[in-house]
């Protein structure tokens, strides 16, 4: 377990089936507050997250570092009988089991829940998948990206007069993450009552369907299907990106009434607030383009750090759109340290993101970056399941390890 008496989770340990994003990012997160996460991988290979990203330098990806980051990498061969049985021991030792297969896949490898049970009654089960464990698409293969195709977040992304566009992160992927992460610990905490485990079922489109809103209201009570529009929402106005003078980006979202009124004193234009036109929130959201053309004439004429402050100043949310290099260079996130630096053994100084959200007495934290393949084979198969070297020498020459 964590060395550290300070982390939230540190006593819980939590065994990491699958690969890729949706099941890995549930296991990174709980263990950013202490969760001992022991990683199972394919001892060919591993997670092909080992070599995704854009960019490889050194033929090191970028992405593996912090997806697996605060995790022990072990290996066993989930299709032979014998790392199965490594499987079945961990199990036993663990609080939660996080998976990302297919439905039926650890049934088939005699990993049921069931049987799972039989070993370990106050095992938490917590299975993410494109369409949930039930129904008749359970068994279709099911990545991020259809899971938001289905879920409804693309038909709403991107510009009218195009094709449905994508967010530049798999978002599908790490919102059925946070949902598993929510229902695991859930259920640790239900487990305090009955002192039984359950399963966690959490499916990507469901996961991007919590994030809806009221479009299915809207469509069943109202009629009304919610369009691509953009850079902005129906009637909400002014909220939009606008121009500066010196060529920037900066975003002004004044479409509360009060807000408002403090935009247009910031403007000088304090007038536009009692123009019925503009008064209320209905009004300004019918005449969106027009206001926001308004405001335009006026941004323009300001380089942005200059609009930005007379923004602030008067109490009106804007900012410029941050790319990778603005957040390295920015005192608000040095401040909170909302990126934090570790070294990386091939790459050297390494920043990522740091441990959210923040706990004022027990704080999560970044300990380790993502690991080699197998570089605890000897530290979980010794030191908890008690293997010996002849037998864990037997166990690598049979590439079961």
């Amino acid at each position: 377990m964590s060395s550290s008496p300070s982390l939230p989770l540190d006593d819980l340990r939590v065994v990491e089936l699958g690969s890729l994003l949706a099941g890995p990012f549930c296991g990174q997160l709980l263990g950013d507050f202490g969760a001992e996460i022991i990683k199972v991988e394919d001892p060919g290979k591993g997670d092909p997250m080992r070599q995704w990203g854009r960019e490889r330098p050194y033929g090191t990806s970028l992405w593996w570092p912090v997806v697996a980051r605060n995790k022990k990498s072990v290996t066993a061969d989930l299709r032979s009988e014998a790392g199965q049985d490594l499987v079945r021991r961990l199990i036993a030792e663990a609080d939660v089991l996080v998976e990302n297969f297919r439905p039926g896949t650890l049934e088939r490898w005699g990993l049921s829940p069931e049987k799972l049970w039989e070993l370990n009654p106050k095992l938490i089960i917590t299975r993410v998948t494109g369409y949930g464990q039930t129904g008749p698409y359970a068994a279709r293969a099911g990545f991020g990206a259809i899971g938001e195709a289905m879920g409804g977040i693309r038909y709403i992304t991107g510009e009218p007069d195009r094709p449905p566009a994508r967010v530049g992160v798999s978002l599908g992927d790490a919102l059925a993450a946070l949902f598993a992460t929510l229902g695991t610990l859930v259920a640790v905490h239900e487990r305090t009552r009955s002192g039984r485990g359950q399963i966690v079922d959490s499916a990507i489109y469901e996961a991007v369907l919590a994030m809806m809103e009221s479009l299915i209201p809207e469509w069943q009570v109202a009629g009304y299907e919610r369009q691509r529009t953009g850079a902005t929402l129906p009637n909400i106005a002014p909220s939009n990106v606008y121009p500066t003078e010196d060529g920037e980006m900066v975003l002004i979202a004044g479409n509360q009434d009060t807000v408002f009124k403090r935009l247009a004193e910031a403007m000088g234009q304090p007038e536009l607030a009692a123009d019925d036109r503009y008064a209320t929130h209905v009004a300004r959201g019918s005449r969106m383009e027009e206001l926001d053309g308004i405001i335009a004439e006026w941004t323009v004429t300001l380089p942005a750090d200059e609009l930005l402050e007379r923004l602030h100043a008067g109490g009106v949310p804007a900012g410029r759109i941050f790319r990778a290099k603005d957040m390295l260079a920015d005192p608000h996130f040095a401040a909170r340290e909302a990126i934090v630096k570790m070294t990386h053994p091939q790459l050297g100084d390494f920043k990522l993101q740091n441990v959210f959200p923040r706990l004022t007495e027990t704080p999560g934290s970044v300990r380790s970056l993502g690991p080699d393949l197998g570089a605890h084979n000897k530290e979980i198969y010794q030191g908890i399941l008690g293997l010996d070297d002849e037998t864990m020498a037997s166990l690598h020459t049979s590439g079961v390890i």
